[in-house]
């Protein structure tokens, strides 16, 4: 995620500081499945909190403190992807904003998988920004199998493959270089 501000930010940083006193993390109601591609391993299941709850919190709390939040979509040219911009504009005129890539052009000919990976985008774009936390550990989590480790594997344990759950898109893949391949 690629952030950008205006030139000061003295403003909008001390307004949402004070909004962020008063954010609540929205209520973790939806339940999402990672299948496991191994047989011998169960699904994996995480609750997390939808758009719109996030949106109801976020709305209220930001409008307060006289911050409008501003979420837009743009082709980028070069590498044919969709991109989400998530703005946070200050009265003051001072902003701060992020770039999102979600998905390759070409997904819309897929408009339910398009769909998908904008609304997870915008949940996850958003809830960053003001941060929100949004992600709870899988309540399915298998347990581990005590194994030898060298020293730089003991220091660096695999993260949760979360990412998973996203709809796939077509073409190379924009996520963080944490996400699992498209």
């Amino acid at each position: 995620m690629l952030h950008q501000a205006s030139e000061h930010i003295g403003a909008i940083a001390a307004a949402l500081a004070r909004a962020q006193a008063e954010l609540t993390n929205p209520e973790k109601t939806l339940t999402a499945q990672i299948r496991s591609p191994f047989l011998r391993n169960d699904d994996r299941t995480f609750r997390y909190a939808s758009l719109a709850s996030g949106l109801d919190i976020v709305r209220k709390t930001l409008s307060q403190r006289e911050i409008a939040t501003i979420q837009t979509t743009r082709v980028e040219a070069a590498t044919g992807h969709i991109h989400l911009t998530t703005l946070l504009a200050h009265a003051s005129g001072e902003w701060i904003s992020s770039d999102w890539p979600v998905c390759a052009a070409k997904d819309v000919e897929a408009p339910l998988r398009m769909g998908a990976a904008l609304t997870y985008a915008r949940r996850y774009a958003l809830f960053a920004l003001v941060g929100i936390a949004i992600w709870m550990r899988p309540t399915r989590w298998p347990a581990r199998r005590p194994r030898s480790r060298t020293a730089h594997q003991a220091c660096a344990p695999n993260p949760p493959r979360v990412f998973s759950t996203v709809p796939r898109c077509s073409g190379p893949c924009p996520r963080p270089s944490s996400a699992s391949s498209c």
